[in-house]
């Protein structure tokens, strides 16, 4: 024997279980917003290292002399006595 629901059951069912499965969408899309913004942080971090390692070669590079200049005491005149 078959129970027959009345039409406003179904619907209440129907709706029901739209609910649910917008709920569930709504988790996995703020779940995945989640892994995305750990995985940005985690890229941000490792940029700023590389930016501090280029910052610091830079500054070694930039510490050494020239090979083309001059040396400072060859560039001064020289007195004739």
């Amino acid at each position: 024997m078959k129970i027959q629901l009345r039409p406003e059951e179904r619907g209440e069912r129907i709706r029901r279980n739209e609910a649910g499965l917008t709920t569930f969408m709504f988790i996995i899309l703020l779940a995945i917003m989640v892994l995305l913004a750990g995985a940005e942080s985690m890229a941000l971090g490792h940029l700023h290292r590389e930016v501090k390692l280029l910052e610091k070669q830079q500054i070694k590079r930039l510490a050494m002399p020239q090979t083309n200049s001059i040396p400072a005491r060859a560039a001064e005149p020289h007195s004739i006595q």
